[in-house]
């Protein structure tokens, strides 16, 4: 009977270290279940956060591509504006009257936008250079507040000229007609031009002498 119950005991001390073994092995393996879960979920978490700096990477090249298309459509505006400015100015530019203002091209071409704004002009071309400013009007019957009496029908082309120090030589020639009765359309003289002409060119002038001008 004693060496049955120590043989037992040793086969319950083999199987208590066996069991301990297992136990041993269960808990490493959910040590590295977790630690493997773990991982995946940081992986899944970098998987999120990549894809959200693709998408983000993908909209801000979208955005670039469309500013890059608007910014050449522009261009493209700009250089036909331009082009049809310059067209004009050689085919148009001539005769009128000019002077030479002690005023930066800027501050003049400031005063001659506003100069036509409050005589109600609007502008068909409007060009604008470091050297260079150009100016087309639409074609207005004229109100009583215009630089012409009313009954008048008027379009300007306004050039002005960087000159050195700072000044610049503006131009005005005006397509001048008087409307008769019925609306028909009546020639102007030459010094009845070169009036209105220079008319602009006294508006401009003041406005560049006003109060708060540069």
């Amino acid at each position: 009977m004693k060496e049955e119950n120590e043989r037992l005991r040793e086969q319950v001390a083999k199987q208590e270290s066996m069991l301990s073994s297992i136990q041993d092995g269960n808990k490493f393996l959910q040590q590295q279940t977790q630690l493997l879960t773990q991982e995946v979920r940081e992986a899944k978490k970098d998987a999120i956060r990549l894809e959200a700096e693709r998408k983000a990477g993908v909209a801000k090249l979208e955005a670039q591509l469309a500013e890059n298309r608007k910014l050449s459509k522009d261009n493209q505006m700009m250089s036909a504006k331009t082009r049809q400015a310059e067209q004009i100015f050689h085919v148009e530019d001539k005769g009128g009257q000019s002077e030479d203002l002690g005023q930066p091209l800027a501050a003049v071409s400031k005063a001659a936008e506003e100069a036509l704004g409050r005589n109600g002009y609007t502008l068909k071309v409007s060009v604008r250079t470091d050297q260079r400013a150009l100016y087309v009007t639409d074609r207005k019957v004229s109100n009583p507040s215009s630089l012409e009496q009313p009954g008048f029908r008027n379009q300007y082309l306004v050039s002005i000229q960087a000159l050195p120090s700072n000044h610049a030589r503006l131009s005005v020639r005006a397509e001048f007609e008087k409307i008769g009765q019925g609306g028909r359309v009546l020639g102007a003289g030459n010094e009845e031009i070169a009036e209105i002409e220079r008319r602009l060119i006294s508006e401009i002038r003041q406005a560049i002498g006003a109060p708060g001008k540069v």
